[in-house]
Protein backbone atom coordinates (compact mmCIF):
# COMPACT_ATOMS: atom_id res chain seq x y z
CA UNK A 1 0.00 0.00 0.00
CA UNK A 2 1.24 3.82 -0.67
CA UNK A 3 0.08 6.99 0.88
CA UNK A 4 -0.88 9.85 -1.54
CA UNK A 5 -1.72 13.12 0.54
CA UNK A 6 -4.85 15.52 -1.05
CA UNK A 7 -7.39 17.68 -0.35
CA UNK A 8 -10.92 16.86 0.00
CA UNK A 9 -12.54 18.44 -2.04
CA UNK A 10 -16.47 18.29 -1.10
CA UNK A 11 -18.72 16.90 1.18
CA UNK A 12 -22.08 15.00 0.31
CA UNK A 13 -24.38 17.04 1.30
CA UNK A 14 -27.36 14.40 1.37
CA UNK A 15 -24.73 11.79 3.27
CA UNK A 16 -24.14 14.11 6.11
CA UNK A 17 -27.87 14.96 6.16
CA UNK A 18 -28.16 11.34 6.86
CA UNK A 19 -25.75 10.97 9.11
CA UNK A 20 -26.87 13.91 11.41
CA UNK A 21 -30.39 12.35 11.23
CA UNK A 22 -29.05 8.56 12.61
CA UNK A 23 -27.51 11.16 15.43
CA UNK A 24 -30.34 12.76 16.08
CA UNK A 25 -32.43 10.42 16.27
CA UNK A 26 -30.28 7.87 18.92
CA UNK A 27 -29.79 11.03 21.00
CA UNK A 28 -33.18 11.40 20.55
CA UNK A 29 -34.72 8.36 21.39
CA UNK A 30 -32.58 8.64 24.64
CA UNK A 31 -33.32 11.75 25.88
CA UNK A 32 -36.92 11.80 25.26
CA UNK A 33 -37.19 8.12 27.38
CA UNK A 34 -35.26 10.37 30.17
CA UNK A 35 -37.63 13.30 29.82
CA UNK A 36 -41.21 10.93 29.10
CA UNK A 37 -40.09 9.65 32.53
CA UNK A 38 -39.30 12.83 34.22
CA UNK A 39 -43.08 13.76 32.77
CA UNK A 40 -44.97 10.50 34.43
CA UNK A 41 -42.56 11.25 37.78
CA UNK A 42 -44.11 14.89 38.14
CA UNK A 43 -47.29 14.19 37.20
CA UNK A 44 -47.19 11.72 40.04
CA UNK A 45 -45.87 14.02 42.42
CA UNK A 46 -48.03 16.77 41.86
CA UNK A 47 -50.84 14.38 42.41
CA UNK A 48 -49.80 13.02 45.74
CA UNK A 49 -48.82 16.61 46.37
CA UNK A 50 -52.63 17.90 45.43
CA UNK A 51 -53.44 14.61 47.66
CA UNK A 52 -51.57 16.18 50.84
CA UNK A 53 -52.85 19.21 50.36
CA UNK A 54 -56.01 18.77 50.31
CA UNK A 55 -56.29 16.56 53.18
CA UNK A 56 -53.97 19.02 55.55
CA UNK A 57 -55.57 21.97 54.52
CA UNK A 58 -59.22 21.02 53.60
CA UNK A 59 -59.30 23.25 50.33
CA UNK A 60 -60.96 21.36 47.30
CA UNK A 61 -58.66 20.26 44.68
CA UNK A 62 -59.73 22.67 41.89
CA UNK A 63 -58.37 25.85 43.97
CA UNK A 64 -54.93 24.07 44.42
CA UNK A 65 -51.97 25.04 41.64
CA UNK A 66 -52.85 22.28 38.71
CA UNK A 67 -56.10 21.69 40.45
CA UNK A 68 -57.96 21.74 36.95
CA UNK A 69 -55.57 19.21 35.17
CA UNK A 70 -55.97 16.08 37.74
CA UNK A 71 -57.77 13.69 35.11
CA UNK A 72 -54.84 14.97 32.73
CA UNK A 73 -51.97 14.02 35.55
CA UNK A 74 -53.67 11.21 36.46
CA UNK A 75 -54.15 9.67 32.94
CA UNK A 76 -50.26 10.54 32.04
CA UNK A 77 -49.39 8.98 35.80
CA UNK A 78 -51.03 5.70 35.08
CA UNK A 79 -50.17 5.29 31.43
CA UNK A 80 -46.54 5.74 31.83
CA UNK A 81 -45.80 2.87 29.64
CA UNK A 82 -47.55 4.75 26.56
CA UNK A 83 -46.57 8.00 27.89
CA UNK A 84 -42.76 7.71 27.75
CA UNK A 85 -41.89 5.53 24.18
CA UNK A 86 -43.86 8.54 22.88
CA UNK A 87 -42.52 11.34 24.35
CA UNK A 88 -39.38 9.73 22.79
CA UNK A 89 -40.22 9.37 19.81
CA UNK A 90 -41.32 12.49 19.63
CA UNK A 91 -38.27 14.53 20.52
CA UNK A 92 -36.57 11.71 18.31
CA UNK A 93 -37.85 13.00 15.44
CA UNK A 94 -37.40 16.66 16.30
CA UNK A 95 -33.64 16.00 17.00
CA UNK A 96 -33.36 13.47 13.86
CA UNK A 97 -34.69 16.44 11.67
CA UNK A 98 -32.83 19.31 13.45
CA UNK A 99 -29.19 17.48 13.91
CA UNK A 100 -29.92 16.66 10.01
CA UNK A 101 -30.35 20.12 9.06
CA UNK A 102 -27.14 21.07 10.93
CA UNK A 103 -25.26 18.37 9.22
CA UNK A 104 -26.22 19.02 5.90
CA UNK A 105 -25.75 23.00 6.22
CA UNK A 106 -22.13 21.66 7.78
CA UNK A 107 -21.61 19.90 4.56
CA UNK A 108 -22.34 23.06 2.38
CA UNK A 109 -20.68 25.36 4.45
CA UNK A 110 -17.14 23.24 4.19
CA UNK A 111 -17.98 22.93 0.09
CA UNK A 112 -18.31 26.71 -0.59
CA UNK A 113 -15.32 27.42 1.51
CA UNK A 114 -12.03 28.38 0.03
CA UNK A 115 -10.03 25.86 2.15
CA UNK A 116 -10.23 22.12 2.74
CA UNK A 117 -9.00 19.97 4.53
CA UNK A 118 -5.50 17.77 4.08
CA UNK A 119 -6.26 13.98 3.72
CA UNK A 120 -3.78 11.17 3.16
CA UNK A 121 -5.18 8.39 0.86
CA UNK A 122 -4.06 5.09 0.92
CA UNK A 123 -3.71 3.48 -2.54
CA UNK A 124 -2.96 -0.66 -3.46
CA UNK A 125 0.28 -1.22 -4.82
CA UNK A 126 0.39 -0.83 -8.77
CA UNK A 127 1.57 -4.37 -9.37
CA UNK A 128 -1.83 -5.95 -7.25
CA UNK A 129 -3.91 -4.02 -9.03
CA UNK A 130 -2.71 -5.08 -12.30
CA UNK A 131 -2.65 -8.55 -11.09
CA UNK A 132 -6.45 -8.34 -9.92
CA UNK A 133 -7.39 -6.25 -13.07
CA UNK A 134 -5.56 -9.55 -15.38
CA UNK A 135 -7.47 -11.81 -13.26
CA UNK A 136 -10.95 -9.99 -13.62
CA UNK A 137 -10.13 -9.55 -17.38
CA UNK A 138 -9.31 -13.34 -17.72
CA UNK A 139 -12.89 -14.21 -15.49
CA UNK A 140 -14.68 -11.78 -18.21
CA UNK A 141 -13.32 -13.61 -21.05
CA UNK A 142 -13.71 -17.13 -19.43
CA UNK A 143 -17.79 -16.40 -19.24
CA UNK A 144 -17.96 -14.99 -22.38
CA UNK A 145 -18.80 -11.96 -21.38
CA UNK A 146 -21.88 -10.50 -18.75
CA UNK A 147 -25.34 -11.01 -20.09
CA UNK A 148 -27.58 -7.64 -19.88
CA UNK A 149 -30.76 -7.96 -21.44
CA UNK A 150 -31.20 -10.08 -24.80
CA UNK A 151 -27.97 -9.36 -25.83
CA UNK A 152 -24.45 -10.25 -24.31
CA UNK A 153 -21.54 -8.00 -24.09
CA UNK A 154 -20.81 -6.58 -27.26
CA UNK A 155 -16.87 -6.66 -26.29
CA UNK A 156 -16.73 -10.09 -25.45
CA UNK A 157 -15.71 -13.06 -27.78
CA UNK A 158 -18.47 -15.20 -28.18
CA UNK A 159 -18.12 -18.97 -26.73
CA UNK A 160 -17.26 -22.04 -29.22
CA UNK A 161 -18.86 -25.11 -28.35
CA UNK A 162 -16.82 -27.70 -27.62
CA UNK A 163 -15.77 -30.11 -30.71
CA UNK A 164 -17.25 -33.43 -30.68
CA UNK A 165 -14.67 -35.74 -32.06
Amino acid sequence: MRLIRGRLAGVSVRASFLAGMWVGLTAGLVIGAILGALLVWFAGTVLQWQRDLAFTLGVARTLLPLGDQVAALRWVSSTWFLVIPAVALGVAVITALFVGLIGALLAAAYNRSPRHADVVVELPDPDAATAEAVADATIHRLRGGTRRGRGGDPGATPRTPPSAG
